[in-house]
């Protein structure tokens, strides 16, 4: 009985096969699948190899990718799910290079198992691909760059910056530039490969607190500790200067001209550090002129020598 039913079973489904196959709608859909796109032939002789490229091979790796993508995204929200924000950023920005590399490895197989040969679609665009290769050298570096830069840690955003006598704070570091700010809020783009070729400067990596200065020069004859006193006063006074560690005074040198000080202190942020060292500069000045000190013009002794 069981026989029977499964004989019967295995007929409908022939015939209903066979109704499919005879189709002339099965036969368009079939024509169309079949479709060549691309189809010739590179090198000659033993060398020769057929590129055919139909629809359904079309069709095969457009899934594929949509299945990558979608894996991809999954895994992605399965690994950053309990990081830390900005942890979740660095490796959200790594992995969007990654997946480039993931789609390239996965279409190069999926090329390989549809019968294409991969390596006489290399050599037929090699060409092609060397003149890319040198368009996007840069564009390599940059990403290469970003990512020693995620890696590292060197920069993070928040970061005051001096790179080619540019200062900014970072906004954002993406994967090929940095975005930074600077102090007359003008976006600084930073191409990332700059970080390999020139020498940075991190003015707050080792917190927000840095140390500024002013120079300033005095007549020779002037008494160097009320000089001394004055500086320090001028600096000490100013509100965003912390007291601690104290203002220092440091005499640089005996000049051409004038007995030169440098009066060291520490402010809080340093991305604003011109208008504080400003407004000391004003209050030395004053000072100056309260207790006569002098702050001489350049001198110079001109010797006549009649024959």
């Amino acid at each position: 009985m069981q026989d029977n039913v499964k004989n019967q079973i295995e007929d409908k489904v022939q015939q209903v096969e066979e109704v499919i196959t005879e189709s002339s709608l099965w036969e368009k859909i079939n024509e169309f699948l079949e479709y060549k796109i691309i189809n010739y032939t590179t090198g000659t002789g033993a060398e020769a190899h057929d590129i055919v490229l139909k629809v359904k091979y079309v069709l095969l790796v457009a899934l594929v990718l949509i299945a990558t993508t979608f894996v991809l995204r999954s895994v992605r929200k399965l690994v950053t799910k309990n990081m830390p924000k900005d942890d979740k950023v660095k490796f959200t920005t790594v992995f969007s290079f990654a997946k480039w590399i993931i789609y390239t490895i996965v279409l190069l197989v999926v090329f390989d198992s549809i019968g294409i040969n991969v390596t006489a679609i290399f050599a037929a665009s090699a060409a092609l691909l060397i003149g890319i290769g040198l368009a996007l050298q840069t564009l390599f570096q940059d990403i290469i760059s970003g990512i020693f830069i995620l890696v590292d840690q060197s920069v993070h955003v928040g970061d005051i910056i001096e790179i080619d006598d540019k200062i900014g704070r970072v906004e954002e570091i993406k994967l090929r530039t940095t975005r930074a700010v600077t102090i007359d809020n003008k976006v600084l783009v930073i191409p990332n490969h700059l970080y390999l070729e020139n020498s940075l400067f991190n003015w707050t990596q080792n917190g927000t607190t840095t140390r500024e200065s002013v120079s300033v020069g005095v007549a020779y004859g002037s008494d160097v500790q009320l000089v001394k006193k004055l500086l320090i006063q001028a600096a000490s006074t100013h509100p965003e200067v912390i007291s601690t560690p104290e203002p220092t005074v440091v005499f640089t040198d005996f000049g051409d001209s004038s007995l030169n000080f440098k009066i060291v202190f520490t402010l809080n942020d340093s991305f604003k550090a011109q208008f504080p060292k400003s407004d000391i500069r004003f209050e030395i000045d004053r000072l100056f002129r309260e207790h006569n000190v002098t702050i001489p013009f350049p001198q110079r002794d001109i010797h006549i020598i009649k024959k």
